[in-house]
C-alpha cells in the first residue's frame, strides 16, 4: 500500500496585476490557513517520505508553512510539470516515484488535483467523499490510500479516500 497526500495551495493574492500567474504569492488568508493545515497534519501524524511541489510562488509558500511541522529532512522535488498540471500529468509523475518511497505529498493546483483525487479514490469515507466532490477549496488536503505495491501501478480507482480536510473544518475543532 502507498499513501498519497494531495494538498491544494493556500489562498493566493490576485491583487497585483503586474505579477504573472506563477508568481502570485499567498493572500493573508492563505498565510493563516497553511500553518493551520500543517498543525492538522502534525496532529494526524501525516508524514510523507517525499514532497512533490509545483514551482509556483503560492505552492512554494504553502509548503514553506508546512516545513516547520513536517521537518526539513523530507526530500522536496519542484517539478514544472506540476504547475497547473492535468490529472494525467500528475498521475504520470506519481508513477515515476521510486519504489522505496511509501508516501508522497503533492502540493499543486486545481482543477488537476481535484480531478486526480476523484479519479484515484472513488470510494472511502462517505462524508469525506461528499465534501471532496462538493468542493476542493484552497489549502484542502485529501489523503488517499492506494492499494498498490509500486507507484507505477497507480491508476484510476486504485485508491480509498481516508480523510479530506479543509481550512474551514479546522475552525470546528
Amino acid at each position: 500500500m502507498r499513501i498519497l497526500y494531495l494538498l491544494r495551495h493556500a489562498k493566493s493574492d490576485r491583487g497585483n496585476p503586474d505579477l504573472s500567474d506563477i508568481d502570485r504569492p499567498l493572500a493573508a488568508r492563505g498565510r493563516r490557513d497553511a500553518p493551520a493545515m500543517a498543525a492538522y497534519m502534525d496532529e494526524q501524524r501525516y508524514r510523507p517520505d517525499l514532497i512533490l511541489c509545483s514551482p509556483a510562488a503560492r505552492t512554494r509558500e504553502t509548503l514553506a508553512s508546512l516545513r516547520p511541522v513536517l521537518g526539513s529532512d523530507i526530500r522536496v522535488e519542484y517539478d514544472p510539470k506540476l504547475y497547473l498540471g492535468s490529472p494525467d500529468v500528475l498521475l504520470r509523475r506519481l508513477r515515476d516515484v521510486e519504489e522505496a518511497v511509501a508516501s508522497v505529498l503533492l502540493v499543486g493546483h486545481n482543477p488537476g488535483l481535484e480531478r486526480l483525487a476523484g479519479a484515484l479514490a472513488p470510494r472511502g469515507d462517505r462524508r469525506a467523499l461528499a465534501r471532496m466532490r462538493e468542493k476542493f477549496p484552497t489549502c484542502a488536503l485529501a489523503v488517499i490510500h492506494l492499494q498498490i505495491d509500486r507507484w507505477e501501478q497507480a491508476d484510476v480507482g486504485t485508491g480509498t479516500l481516508t480523510d479530506f480536510m479543509v481550512p474551514a473544518g479546522l475552525d470546528d475543532d
